[in-house]
């Protein structure tokens, strides 16, 4: 059965597809006609294959920390290292953040920007590296 050219919004996703040839996924995708994925989607699987990952995230939500278009080097981490203030790639509630870790309470992580506002709670599987280094 031939797909009615859904629009794919990242690369990464056609490959899994082509490399899985899942074929569930497929008609999921021929039905919805158009995925959309997150930004951080290709670095978070190099992150779980244990890559090193660059990137220049854009937004305005950790000015002070990270500016607009700052090139950000995140690796994996070993979530028992994490610290408050530490600076992660993570997934909350289904939106990807390079955001900080504002507080740990046992296997909990609260997730939030540089400007006040929190983005919740999550459990270290919704962590996927920490950032090492922030560049121009």
């Amino acid at each position: 059965m031939a797909l009615s050219e859904p629009r794919f919004t990242n690369v990464c996703l056609i490959q899994q597809v082509i490399r899985t040839k899942d074929t569930a996924f497929l008609t999921r995708v021929r039905d919805k006609k158009e995925i959309t994925l997150g930004w951080a989607i290709c670095y978070i699987e190099k992150l779980q294959n244990g890559e090193t990952v660059s990137f220049r995230p854009r937004g305005n939500s950790m000015v002070g920390k990270i500016e607009s278009g700052q090139l950000c080097t995140v690796e994996p981490v070993d979530p028992v290292e994490l610290e408050v203030g530490d600076i992660v790639l993570c997934k909350v509630k289904g939106h990807e953040y390079l955001h900080l870790v504002k507080a740990i309470q046992g296997k909990r992580f609260q997730i939030g920007n540089n400007r006040g506002r929190i983005n919740g709670w999550i459990t270290a599987n919704s962590i996927y590296g920490k950032c090492i280094r922030i560049q121009d």
